[in-house]
């Protein structure tokens, strides 16, 4: 394990610090040292980690909240530490800090376990919303997670599997809702269609796109204002799907 992993900062007296827990992987340590200082400043603890080899040993004695995982590194590349990250911890969030934008490589990402990714070179303050939304859906403890999800105009019921929009209930079939509960769960991020149809429908429906697409669109029509222009349910650069409050960062195209 080489010596330029930085542990997380636990100074004597210092006030416990609770934006969350970092773990930076890059095998740049230009880019190591620039985003430890960054976030350093937010108020993460930050650790470092070279190769997806110390990271996963450093996470296996770490609790972290989140990852920022370079795609391509030496060794072990991004995607495939992805998916032993995402196999030991179910509940870490998983950034990819990539220079590859293409439609394959984000959802071979996604498929892997990662939550987003983050196109190199980024802005840090949108790098920073994006970490601080996906440490708030760790942090949030199992007791919470049935309790009522609410984004913008739309509140969701797991529970009970109650949908309204501005206090009047949405009829959805149960399907429909299950999507819908599986998009807000993830507000912010984007999901894959592949991911998208194993977890709501199973994995012998992960190819079907245009079947996604059909409920989509139903969900729509039902959830937006114009659902030409929708303001929640947007589509992810040919990716997938995320649902937001209309006032997120997002690559997001228009509708498909």
């Amino acid at each position: 394990m080489s010596s330029d992993i930085v542990r997380p900062h636990a100074a004597s007296g210092e006030p416990a610090r609770s934006a969350g827990r970092i773990l930076i992987v890059d095998d740049d340590y230009a880019v190591r040292r620039a985003l430890h200082i960054t976030l350093f400043d937010q108020g993460f603890d930050v650790s470092e980690a070279a190769t997806g080899d110390e990271a996963l040993a450093i996470a296996r004695v770490i609790k972290f909240d989140a990852v920022l995982l370079d795609i391509n590194m030496p060794g072990k590349d991004g995607v495939q530490v992805c998916r032993e990250l995402r196999h030991a911890f179910p509940r870490l969030a998983i950034l990819m800090l990539t220079v590859r934008n293409e439609q394959d490589d984000r959802v071979e990402a996604l498929d892997a376990g990662a939550d987003d990714y983050v196109v190199k070179p980024f802005q840090m303050r949108e790098l920073t919303a994006r970490i601080r939304a996906a440490v708030r859906r760790v942090q949030t403890p199992n007791s919470e997670i049935d309790a009522a999800i609410s984004i913008g105009d739309i509140n969701l019921y797991p529970i009970r599997r109650v949908v309204q929009k501005l206090g009047q209930p949405v009829h959805l079939t149960p399907k429909e809702f299950d999507l819908l509960l599986y998009l807000m769960r993830h507000s912010g991020l984007p999901v894959s269609h592949g991911r998208l149809l194993a977890s709501v429908w199973g994995p012998e429906y992960s190819s079907q796109v245009e079947y996604l697409r059909t409920f989509v669109r139903q969900l729509r029509r039902k959830l937006e204002n114009d659902p030409t222009d929708p303001r929640y349910i947007l589509t992810d650069s040919h990716v997938g799907y995320r649902f937001t409050d209309g006032a997120g960062l997002t690559d997001a195209v228009p509708p498909r």
